[in-house]
């Protein structure tokens, strides 16, 4: 049975979903099975809210692992709701921040995401090399 990855980031314009696509590919093209919310949720409406946090939050308790988009100059607050969730699950937690801007100077990203996260990877190639010793790959 592969490793069930919930995917978490900003899902707010096509930039954000067309990179958080491509970063599930990658998890994908690892060996793992995904959630990614916006691809496997339905379309949110002002009626469908609840049912859209239950399913999330059951893809996350069924998650062996969340990979988190922590990009921008601070994380995107669903996206923190997400990793401090997990952790409280016992999931662990890989943050990915290829952003260059910084905010602290002996931080990469929030110390309270930073501390949650076993590893925070700077790169997609970084997460593949991750992915491929979490997963068995490298």
């Amino acid at each position: 049975m592969p490793v069930h990855v919930y995917v978490a980031g900003p899902l707010f314009n096509e930039g954000e979903r067309w990179f958080m696509e491509v970063l599930e590919a990658r998890i994908a093209a690892a060996g793992a099975s995904t959630f990614l919310p916006h691809r496997d949720n339905p379309d949110k409406t002002v009626d469908n809210m609840a049912e859209i946090y239950r399913n999330n939050v059951g893809a996350i308790d069924s998650a062996d692992l969340v990979v988190a988009n922590l990009n921008g100059i601070a994380t995107d607050d669903g996206t923190a709701w997400e990793v401090g969730y997990a952790v409280a699950k016992g999931i662990p937690v890989v943050g990915l921040f290829t952003d260059w801007r910084r905010r602290f100077d002996d931080e990469i990203v929030n110390l309270m995401i930073g501390e949650s996260s076993e590893a925070i990877v700077r790169s997609l190639d970084e997460l593949d090399a991750d992915l491929a010793s979490r997963l068995g790959g490298g």
